[in-house]
């Protein structure tokens, strides 16, 4: 397990004085990447071999959203480890040690030097602290769009197309790809303004570089969710994102 202390300043707030919601990512992305200090020999394999872990997927469920002055403790435990894959949670808790967000997610690992999955041997895994379990509602890491047949062939929510967005440098971070958490900054922007996250999901295709330009695209089913689509210009899947809001 590894921890980081925070307090929400006036950079982490939106206009009622709450941390935003890509505040909070951010935190949370931070801990899990700083949680490799906490694995000294995993880490030193992964430098060794110019390996990096890759998030796959990602859910975010909202008990409430802290204040600014709040201090704050985020903390990331792995609770399963495999070859390619592993498998942790991250909280962020508020001084009296209650869960604010609570999340699960699923890291991929995989070679800077040929972009491939890297398979991570058996002794070095072996010596990965294994925490328990954070209690939470575990959905699928896979995402079902309204209406979505097997394989993925119809969708019976319209999808509305909006403006592109120019992936810029201030977007990329030192894995060559676009920060995790600007996914959802881009995602935010076309979500009401009175809406109220209770819980996100993003499942992550193809990864985003410099240059790229993202077409995003809406579907609003008649449930409490909204689900958001980038592409690429290619017309290739970047991620899905599927927000589901307060009732």
């Amino acid at each position: 397990m590894y921890s980081l202390t925070e307090r929400v300043c006036a950079s982490h707030t939106n206009a009622e004085g709450a941390l935003k919601f890509v505040s909070a990512v951010d935190m949370m992305q931070d801990c899990s990447q700083m949680w490799m200090e906490s694995e000294p020999v995993f880490g030193q394999y992964f430098r060794e071999h110019t390996i990096t872990q890759i998030l796959v997927s990602r859910q975010i469920d909202v008990n409430r959203m802290p204040r600014y002055g709040e201090k704050l403790l985020i903390q990331t435990s792995v609770y399963e480890c495999r070859s390619f894959h592993g498998f942790r949670n991250t909280v962020i808790y508020d001084e009296a040690n209650r869960p604010c967000l609570t999340s699960w997610s699923t890291g991929a690992f995989v070679s800077l030097d040929t972009e491939r999955m890297a398979k991570i041997p058996g002794d070095i895994i072996d010596q990965v602290v294994i925490d328990p379990k954070v209690e939470m509602e575990y959905l699928d890491r896979k995402i079902t769009l309204p209406g979505e047949l097997p394989g993925g062939t119809r969708r019976q929510a319209a999808e509305e197309r909006k403006e592109a967005v120019a992936v810029k440098r201030h977007d990329i971070d030192f894995n060559r790809h676009m920060n995790n958490a600007r996914y959802v900054q881009i995602a935010f922007e076309l979500l009401p303004e009175d809406f109220i996250i209770e819980r996100f999901r993003i499942e992550y295709k193809t990864p985003v570089k410099y240059g790229d330009t993202l077409h995003p695209k809406v579907i609003v089913p008649e449930e409490k969710n909204i689900f958001i689509l980038l592409e690429n210009g290619t017309g290739n899947l970047c991620c899905i994102m599927e927000f589901t809001g307060k009732k």
